[in-house]
């Protein structure tokens, strides 16, 4: 006869802290993927299929259920992408499907958190896909480009990266360029088209609107300058 020992009761989110309440360095850490969860949602409007999680902590280790990792940003594929009306309290692999995120982002800053080695082995062993260090003001000092994109190969995390990178499985590239976010002027990530061009910011769409709509009010205000001067009354039309 054979007997089968019963996995422990895992801890639903309801019942784990949303992240390690620990306070951000800088404010890049949240602003950085902010954005590309910003540009992602104007992007990916009508998927459903994916989530982008900010600060929120994974929770994938049934031996140790409540020890958690808190991505600077993570983006997961075939998830729901909204689950109860609050949305998600945490990332909980075995509430997911135990489907891990494809791609984590780590920004860093003036406290070195382990991004190139004690976080690199805990996405390894989570089961990520592609890993993003951005390290804009401290990468001599920790000897490495400040943008870098990994690909686990087998066990290990491969550097693919210094530059805009084409990720296949998302059909986006994801890279550095200068942009406006927030009001604020610098360089940031951004996803890319296949094209190499990258999609805007928030601010940048709400410009451009208002380009289209002054350009959309000069082409009214010139056509009906030229009916005046042929003497049509542009009103009676």
């Amino acid at each position: 006869m054979e007997y089968s020992i019963p996995l422990p009761l895992l801890p639903t989110a309801a019942e784990l802290p949303d992240s390690d309440d620990a306070p951000v360095d800088n404010e890049l850490q949240n602003l950085v993927p902010n954005l590309l969860l910003a540009i992602l949602s104007a992007i990916w409007s009508d998927r459903h299929d994916w989530c982008f999680g900010v600060d929120m902590g994974i929770y994938y280790l049934p031996t140790a259920p409540r020890k958690s990792i808190v991505p600077d940003g993570f983006l997961s594929l075939g998830v729901e992408r909204r689950r109860q009306p609050s949305g998600r309290l945490s990332y909980v692999l075995w509430e997911e499907n135990w489907i891990p995120p494809i791609l984590a982002v780590e920004v860093v800053s003036q406290t070195y958190g382990g991004e190139y080695d004690i976080k690199l082995e805990k996405y390894l062993d989570l089961g990520v896909l592609y890993y993003v260090i951005y390290n804009p003001d401290y990468w001599q000092r920790d000897d490495h480009a400040p943008f870098e994109v990994y690909k686990r190969v087998e066990d290990e995390f491969i550097l693919q990266s210094q530059e805009q990178f084409w990720i296949p499985e998302l059909q986006l590239g994801i890279g550095v360029d200068a942009g406006i976010y927030k009001g604020w002027e610098r360089e940031w990530l951004f996803w890319f088209d296949q094209a190499g061009l990258r999609f805007p910011s928030p601010d940048e769409r709400i410009e451009q609107a208002e380009h289209r709509a002054q350009q959309a009010q000069q082409s009214l205000q010139d056509l009906q300058n030229r009916l005046k001067q042929r003497g049509i009354d542009p009103d009676s039309l």
